[in-house]
């Protein structure tokens, strides 16, 4: 990596994301204004814009991560950070599509600590609303050029497989580690893969360059995703804004809950007698599941996982010729991403 000059004018990750919100906002408003009005009311309700009933309010609409990496990592290639938006509206769209179907594919009813958009419109409207994100997403994204929309298509296509695997696994009784890793590296990295990479060709940079920033993000997104299946267990609820053992509960068969399934232990077998129940888990078989998982190593696992991830990443940013200032921050959102609480 070539240091240019000093990283000390580097931005912390709460002002990288407001930075790159307050970049996103106003657009990611006008492509919500273009659908049809019921379907821009759900939709406005989703991102936190407003209540049900219409009337704004401050509710969270979530970090907006992937937009951030999309606005950073063309900044980092040499771009025109505002030129990057039309890419970040794109992904933030389809990012929310697949939240609007995934609550409602899970019978999840909370999502940011309010109703999700199904409980309050119903299950129709919602995944009509979802629908209508991933065809805004291409509108807005085909007039910038098809490498971009390629890139995009590539990572929907990946995320509705793992998609697909995920509720699979639901009817399985036995899911190897290798499918269950193959199932996450589409499901959630994918999708932050191809946000890094659109970064990089809105900065018209060169193929060798938008595959490193891909490479970046795919292993940046299987680093999420391991984080995300720890917090779906053992997360704070009054900061995740889901159930205490949400996964557990639905017995999702998440990267630390397959690999204590296959750990051949005897922590191991015990959580397996318990997932393969017809009944559901009562509180004190939640808190046993969460105590097995993490004697049969499956935590301690995935923590390990992530960590590795996370020197895997940088490992490709190590080989873009990058500004001090840009690598930091790029660092700085990536370990974010493994220190999160939600």
């Amino acid at each position: 990596m070539t240091i240019v000059n000093s990283h000390s004018s580097a931005r912390p990750a709460a002002e990288i994301l407001a930075w790159s919100k307050e970049l996103l906002d106003p657009a990611l408003r006008a492509a919500v204004k273009r659908l049809p009005e019921k379907l821009r009311r759900i939709a406005g309700y989703h991102f936190g814009w407003w209540d049900g009933q219409g009337t704004p309010t401050r509710a969270g609409g979530g970090k907006a991560l992937r937009s951030a990496l999309v606005v950073l990592c063309a900044e980092a290639a040499g771009g025109d950070p505002a030129g990057a938006l039309p890419a970040a509206v794109s992904v933030e769209l389809v990012h929310n599509f697949s939240l609007l179907h995934d609550d409602v594919m899970d019978g999840d009813r909370t999502r940011r600590h309010r109703p999700t958009a199904w409980t309050v419109f119903g299950k129709g409207p919602a995944v009509l609303t979802g629908d209508a994100l991933l065809g805004l997403a291409f509108e807005i994204l085909f007039p910038q050029g098809t490498s971009g929309a390629q890139l995009l298509a590539t990572g929907v296509l990946e995320l509705i497989s793992g998609q697909a695997a995920d509720l699979d696994f639901e009817q399985r009784e036995e899911v190897t580690l290798g499918e269950c890793s193959a199932m996450a590296e589409g499901k959630t990295a994918m999708l932050i893969s191809a946000a890094c990479a659109l970064g990089a060709v809105a900065a018209q940079a060169g193929p060798a360059t938008v595959t490193r920033f891909g490479a970046f993000g795919k292993a940046l997104g299987l680093a999420f995703q391991h984080v995300d299946d720890l917090l779906g267990i053992w997360g704070d609820p009054g900061v995740t804004g889901k159930p205490v053992y949400s996964d557990l509960q639905s017995r999702k068969k998440t990267l630390p809950v397959v690999a204590a399934l296959t750990s051949g232990t005897g922590a191991g077998a015990e959580l397996s007698m318990l997932y393969r129940r017809r009944t559901a888990l009562v509180d004190g078989e939640l808190v046993r599941a969460a105590q097995l998982v993490e004697q049969a190593g499956g935590r301690a696992w995935s923590q390990a996982r992530a960590e590795a991830l996370l020197t895997e990443g940088l490992d490709e940013l190590a080989a873009l010729d990058l500004t001090a200032r840009a690598a930091a921050e790029l660092t700085t959102l990536a370990r974010l991403i493994v220190t999160r609480t939600h």
